[in-house]
């Protein structure tokens, strides 16, 4: 079964100023798609040909781990994202959070600091760990919070593809304009 490019769930333009046209276009029709025929490519004619996305993550290793995470994490990483969202968290999430990092102001910080401080290409998370605590965690190129049996909630890329366009090398001012744009909705969906 081939895998295929989703769809953004807004329009190209939806998360302006935050996020211009241009960065979606680049970074959905080019670096996402690019990672979708990668993978096709590689499980062409292989067992991995009738494996969900989620198999192939957790059993495998090199350039197919990297293009299935790097699929996974995109796609999630849309729907993190909404227009006239933001601001601080509300439902449930809100309620780990406090419970997990003492304030939403805490959490921001901590989660901030790591995607802002993340050596090289990858991904800031939030995850709930198999004991059901928040934490803030990075990974780096394809890695997934589901090769170790966390649960995705929040994540942020932070490759340079994602912001290199309207924020050069000034990944602080990306992840500040990131949490104008958190969809707290789909948050709070990944924490059930």
């Amino acid at each position: 079964m081939a895998f295929e490019l989703p769809n953004l769930p807004y329009a190209y333009d939806a998360l302006a100023p935050h996020i211009s046209k241009e960065t979606l276009e680049f970074h959905h029709d080019k670096h996402h798609a690019a990672y979708v025929n990668k993978l096709n490519e590689l499980i062409k004619g292989t067992p991995h040909e009738k494996e969900s996305l989620e198999q192939i993550i957790k059993t495998s290793s090199g350039t197919l781990f990297n293009q299935a995470g790097q699929h996974f994490n995109h796609s999630f990483y849309w729907k993190c994202m909404a227009p006239k969202a933001g601001g601080e968290a509300r439902g449930p999430v809100a309620d780990a959070i406090k419970k997990s990092f003492g304030d939403f102001g805490s959490f921001k910080q901590k989660f901030s600091e790591l995607a802002t401080g993340h050596f090289g290409s990858g991904w800031a998370w939030l995850i709930r760990d198999r004991e059901g605590m928040l934490k803030v965690i990075a990974t780096h190129d394809g890695d997934a919070p589901i090769k170790h049996d966390d649960r995705p909630l929040l994540t942020c890329d932070v490759w340079e593809h994602a912001y290199y366009i309207d924020y050069r090398n000034a990944r602080a001012k990306y992840i500040e304009a990131f949490w104008n744009l958190v969809n707290w909705d789909f948050v709070n969906h990944n924490l059930k």
